[in-house]
């Protein structure tokens, strides 16, 4: 645990002047020089020196990150989960070929098509003259003729018949003699009926249709429907055919006198013919990959029962088609190939799901076809040990994708579910890495960024985007175990962004609650601990969270154990918390809720009510008031919001009450962290400190602690006793309990902080000349320096301390012998000489610029210490023979 400022021991105040012996010059020198003197306040030091000093009176408060259990089942939303199940979207539903829709999007046009009109507008009457070239609507034609013809084509001669197909404007008539025919043109009833240039009647024109399907062609004509065509059904009507007009007879408008957009629209015509015709090419060279390559895959599949064939089948389509440079929605034949692959669900084997899935999000199904396949890899993704199956059909890349190209706001629900599989897979380790290399973070968070655009835009959130923040909040929590993600999240600006979700979903305790663990596990470490100390807004925002959620242990838990980390690790973290609004009532009224949910021991007949029983499991409401405790001992460091929680009757209260009715065979953590806050409260010598007026009451309830078996327990104990014995009276009490023994005996201690601790207290002690003998008891001096010889050479601290407690010790001294004894002033002599002529000794765990405080302070600090006891000895012993030098 960090410690934070330096504990101020208390020295005895001497006149220096030794009856009976003459003195150098040096010596009396060194006599006059000002005595160690008892502060109440400590020096402030820089915040290098704060955190480099090893143990000091002030410390922060460590505590173990909120534990999450893994859930059993994979589902969108775990047990804990505030959403009823009514509220939801299902985790379990059936999915079979027939959920999907056959055509889930119109035919790609190279141009945008301008919006039809939904009136169609009646023919002109025709002229007295007569007007050969605009027909009346025909009655339908001969259905027998229509059956034989293909149902694409049936459909366009029925709208064609019908007036459906007319054209938006009716020309005048001599405009109307100015239009010309198509080059290949089909008249019904009396006209010729021209194909390819070869005029025929109808009764030929019928048997030429019948027996050779005939499409429409880009030029306003026919062409025959090849047989690879029939295959797939695609004889969809080219695009500029949609703007209406009779398909037997295309009539190009006319003008009297063409102006500059006329021409530029000529132009644009011819640029485009070109362009078809090259289209054409393509198309028969597409024509020959589909029948060559394509076509004896499709068969396989159709014939195929066995699901491992089908999914090599599916493997080397795929393949193909990449290959073919045919994925994606222009591809023509994608309609009815989408459609076999639709038929393939229903065999209902995962690995064979798995390939048609990975093709049909390459085709880019749309809508509701979209929805369903990511249901279906959602539905796969439930089972843990699909995870090598998805691993290895590097399904990952076809989410990442959907999440990447997909509008978030017209498919909502697909990404969910799509989200719903990534959040699956990202809490198996082998996919963390993979995941992050191939930009998940940032599609995470490129998400959530529109979705608080949205928000603040439209000032509403979007339909189910709560649901979708569940799991892509699920997912970043799984990724931030990975020092590559917390860098990603770092650079992008994520944690403010974090932040703003919070903000505009209070109300979605799950959302909260997911980013509050993103936020625990981040804020364990420095850099992120600094970026969202940063965001000034969040102190607010989690103050707003705990009294929204109080009895909501889940949530509440991770949000206090955030504002430790924030505390423990910036002060101006703890100034910008405390300078809040209600910042310390929201605590602590944290703090009673839980207190009074925490079982106490049962009250004696007659002591009031009968204990009421805890609503909650006991380790849940003790890890709230844990991480409670933990706030208020870091908080307690800054030293303008020590002193006013010192003096606060409530925090005291609490922190007293729970040492009352907790042992530490209740509950380690939180007696101990009880202690630490009462330590660092205890250090603030202040008039109206409430821990200052109940001193001795304080001090009985460590007794407790100090006599137990706990030394983590004893350890805490003893530093308040090194703060508390400031004071004349504990240091009364402390006598009158014999627990100045205890503190020799830990002097034996091989835990130097424990040495350290108990020297303190046995310093103040000896501040009292009436004192001094009980330094005696137990081999004190010889403990004392025993812990100069084996700690001395490497720590300059408590070498210090041991001296200044000599010092104190030996204030009347006449003769060295007598005081120390001769064995140990011999030792002192020897150590002392040893020590100011060498450097502090540090091992290679510090680096350079610890190495280089420590032995600052070694020369500063320790040696005129060391010095000036020296002298002392020196100047009141007689030296019989020479003195040994000691071996380190």
């Amino acid at each position: 645990m960090l410690i934070l400022t330096q504990r101020v021991w208390c020295l005895a105040e001497e006149d220096f002047t030794l009856k009976g012996k003459m003195l150098s010059p040096n010596d009396q020198k060194l006599e006059k020089r000002d005595p160690f003197y008892r502060s109440l306040v400590a020096k402030q030091k820089t915040s290098a020196e704060i955190i480099s000093e090893a143990r000091n009176a002030l410390r922060t408060v460590g505590t173990q990150r909120p534990f999450t259990p893994q859930e059993d089942q994979r589902k969108l939303f775990g047990p804990a989960s505030s959403r009823t199940p009514e509220n939801r979207p299902p985790s379990c539903f059936s999915l079979h070929a027939s959920n999907f829709e056959s055509s889930d999007s119109r035919p790609i046009s190279s141009a945008r098509l301008s919006p039809l009109e939904l009136k169609p507008k009646a023919p002109a009457p025709p002229t007295a003259e007569g007007d050969p070239g605009l027909s009346l609507p025909k009655p339908p034609v001969d259905p027998v003729k229509m059956r034989r013809i293909s149902s694409a084509r049936a459909r366009l001669f029925r709208a064609a018949s019908q007036g459906a197909l007319l054209p938006d404007r009716t020309l005048p008539p001599a405009e109307r003699k100015k239009t010309v025919e198509s080059k290949d043109t089909v008249r019904m009833g009396d006209s010729p009926v021209k194909i390819n240039g070869i005029y025929l009647t109808e009764p030929k024109a019928v048997g030429h249709l019948k027996s050779r399907p005939l499409q429409l062609t880009y030029d306003g004509g026919f062409r025959e429907i090849k047989e690879q065509e029939m295959f797939t059904g695609a004889t969809s009507l080219p695009s500029h055919r949609r703007s209406g007009g009779d398909p037997g007879k295309r009539r190009p408008r006319a003008s009297s006198c063409p102006n500059s957009s006329d021409l530029s629209r000529l132009g644009a015509r011819a640029g485009s013919k070109a362009d078809l015709q090259e289209e054409d090419t393509e198309m028969e060279v597409d024509d020959v990959f589909w029948n060559t390559r394509i076509v004896p895959i499709l068969h396989k599949l159709e014939k195929e029962e066995a699901a491992e064939m089908l999914c090599a089948a599916c493997t080397q389509l795929h393949r193909t088609l990449e290959e073919g440079n045919l994925l994606g929605r222009k591809f023509r034949r994608r309609r009815g190939l989408l459609k076999t692959l639709y038929k393939l669900v229903d065999v209902g084997s995962d690995p064979l799901s798995l390939k048609l899935a990975k093709l049909i999000l390459a085709l880019k199904a749309s809508r509701k076809n979209l929805l369903n396949v990511c249901k279906l890899i959602f539905k796969i993704s439930r089972s843990e040990k699909n995870d090598s199956l998805i691993q290895s059909d590097s399904i990952l890349d076809s989410l990442l994708e959907v999440l990447r190209s997909e509008d978030l706001q017209t498919n909502t629900e697909a990404l969910l579910y799509c989200m719903g599989a990534i959040k699956f897979i990202s809490g198996n380790p082998g996919f963390l890495n993979e995941m992050i290399s191939k930009g998940a973070v940032e599609i995470l968070m490129n998400l959530i960024e529109q979705i608080n655009e949205n928000a603040n835009k439209c000032g509403t959130c979007l339909p189910n985007s709560g649901h979708l923040l569940v799991q892509m909040t699920a997912t970043l929590r799984n990724l931030v175990d990975s020092p590559l993600a917390r860098s990603k999240l770092l650079s992008i600006g994520a944690l403010a962004q974090l932040c703003t979700v919070m903000e505009q979903y209070t109300s979605d305790k799950d959302v909260c609650t997911n980013i509050a663990r993103i936020f625990s596990k981040l804020t364990s470490y420095r850099d992120c601990c600094i970026a969202l100390a940063n965001y000034s807004r969040c102190y607010a925002l989690f103050l707003n969270l705990i009294n929204k959620y109080q009895k909501k242990q889940d949530l509440v838990v991770r949000i206090v154990f955030i504002l430790g980390n924030l505390t423990a690790k910036s002060n101006q973290a703890r100034e910008q918390f405390f300078k809040e609004k209600e910042s310390i009532p929201t605590l602590l009224s944290l703090f009673r809720a839980f207190h009074e949910l925490d079982p106490h021991p049962k009250r004696p007949a007659g002591d009031g009510a009968e204990q009421p029983k805890p609503r909650k499991p006991q380790a849940q409401v003790e890890d709230v008031l844990i991480k409670l405790t933990r706030v208020l001992a870091n908080l307690a460091i800054h030293p303008g919001i020590g002193p006013a929680l010192a003096a606060d009757p409530q925090v005291v209260g609490l922190l007293l009450a729970t040492l009352e009715y907790k042992s530490i065979d209740d509950c380690e953590e939180l007696v101990i962290n009880t202690t630490a806050t009462i330590n660092n409260l205890s250090y603030y010598q202040v008039k109206n400190s409430v821990i200052q007026d109940q001193k001795l009451h304080v001090a009985e309830l460590l007794v407790k602690l100090l006599m137990s078996n706990n030394m983590d327990g004893v350890l805490e104990a003893v530093r308040v006793f090194g703060n508390l014995s400031q004071d004349r009276d504990v240091c009364d009490f402390i006598v009158r309990k014999n627990l100045h023994k205890f503190m020799i005996a830990l002097l034996d201690a091989t835990h130097q902080d424990m040495c350290f601790s108990a020297c303190g207290v046995l310093l103040n002690l000896t501040v009292d000349k009436d004192k001094h003998a009980i330094l005696r008891e137990g081999g004190g001096v010889t403990k004392l320096v025993d812990c100069l010889r084996d700690f001395g050479p490497t720590d300059w601290q408590l070498a210090c301390l041991v001296c200044k407690t000599l010092w104190n010790f030996s204030d009347n001294i006449t003769n060295a012998s007598s005081c120390f004894g001769a064995e140990d002033t011999n030792t002192l002599l020897a150590l002392l000489s040893s020590f100011l002529d060498e450097e502090l000794a540090l091992d290679g765990s510090f680096d350079q610029d610890l190495k280089n405080y420590h032995k600052l302070h070694w020369e500063t600090e320790f040696k005129p210490v060391a010095q000036q006891l020296l002298n002392r000895i020196q100047s009141h012993h007689t030296f019989l023979e020479p003195l040994p030098i000691p071996s380190f």
